[in-house]
C-alpha cells in the first residue's frame, strides 16, 4: 500500500467517539499543558470529535486554535461540541497531515494525538508539523503502543484480539506500535531539541472496565474495523464474535485491570 493511502483504522463509529470523546488535555496532553498560554496560536492535528482541542482553545485564549482532520463528518461534531462549550476561537477544516496547506512558521504549537500510528509516512507528517510551526514554538505528539498494552487477568481470546488488531492496521498502512518509535521518527524528521517522556491510561474501576471493554467489544463487531478486518481475510464474522466476547468476560472480572502506555515527544523548533 502506497504511504500516502494509509487508512484510518478505527473509523467514526459511535463505539470509536465514545472512546475519543471521553479523552482531555488534562488525560491525554499532560506533557504539552505547561508550554500553553494564553495568546498562543495552535494547529490541532487529527481533532476528531475536539474535546483535547476545545481544552487546549481555553488555555491560550484569545489565541486562536485551527484543529484538522480528514473527516468532515466529524468535523461537524467537533464544532457542535466546543459551540456547546461556548469556545469561540477554534476554526475546523479539513487537511491532510502530510501535506498540510498552512505558510511556513504558521503556528506556535502544533499538537498530533493519536495520528502518527494512523498516517502513511509518520516521518513526512513531523516534517510537515515541523515546518508550520514558528521558530520557538513546540511539536507535540502522543501515541499509543499495542504491543506494549498490558492486562489483567488472562482471559481465553484478548490475545487474539491484540494480534488481530496489529494485523489490520499493519495492513491499512499504520504502525500500531508508534509509541516506541516517536522519538525516531522525530530525529529523522530534522527535530535536535526533543523531550521523550511516556505516560499510560489505566482502566481498573469498574466503570472504567465497563466502559473500556464494552467499547471495544462494540468497536470489534460493528466498526470500520470489523468491517476492514472481514474484507482484509483477517478474521471471520465468527471470530469476532468470539473477540466481542472475550473482552465483555474481561471487563465483568473483578480483578480486571487494563493499561495503555504512550509514547510522547515534545520538540523545540
Amino acid at each position: 500500500m502506497p504511504k500516502e493511502t494509509a487508512v484510518y483504522t478505527h473509523g467514526h463509529h459511535e463505539s470509536v467517539l465514545r472512546s475519543h470523546r471521553w479523552r482531555t488535555a488534562a488525560n491525554s496532553a499532560a506533557y504539552l499543558i505547561a508550554e500553553l498560554r494564553p495568546g498562543q496560536t495552535v494547529l490541532d492535528v487529527g481533532c476528531g470529535p475536539g474535546t483535547i482541542t476545545a481544552d487546549i482553545a481555553a488555555l491560550v485564549a484569545p489565541g486562536r486554535v485551527t484543529a484538522v482532520d480528514t473527516s468532515t463528518g466529524v468535523l461537524d461534531r467537533a464544532a457542535e461540541a466546543a459551540a456547546e462549550r461556548g469556545v469561540d476561537n477554534v476554526a475546523f477544516t479539513t487537511a491532510d497531515v502530510h501535506c498540510l496547506d498552512f505558510p511556513d512558521d504558521s503556528f506556535d504549537v502544533v499538537h498530533a494525538h493519536q495520528v502518527l500510528q494512523h498516517v502513511g509516512d509518520p516521518v513526512q507528517a513531523l516534517r510537515e508539523m515541523r515546518r508550520v510551526c514558528r521558530p520557538g514554538g513546540v511539536v507535540a505528539a502522543r501515541d499509543s503502543d499495542y504491543a506494549a498494552m498490558a492486562w489483567y487477568p488472562e482471559v481465553p481470546g484478548m490475545h487474539e484480539w491484540q494480534d488481530l488488531y496489529d494485523r489490520v492496521a499493519r495492513a491499512n498502512g499504520g504502525e500500531p506500535d508508534a509509541g516506541r518509535r516517536l522519538l525516531s521518527w522525530a530525529r529523522q524528521a530534522g527535530f535536535t531539541d526533543i523531550t521523550p517522556t511516556a505516560a499510560a491510561w489505566c482502566f481498573a474501576t469498574p466503570d472504567d472496565r465497563a466502559w473500556w471493554s464494552g467499547l471495544w467489544a462494540d468497536r470489534t463487531t460493528a466498526s470500520v474495523y470489523a468491517e476492514l478486518a472481514v474484507d482484509g481475510g483477517h478474521a471471520s464474522p465468527g471470530q469476532l464474535t468470539a473477540i466481542a466476547d472475550a473482552w465483555r468476560a474481561w471487563g465483568e472480572e473483578p480483578d480486571a485491570w487494563f493499561m495503555v502506555p504512550h509514547g510522547e515527544v515534545l520538540c523545540r523548533v
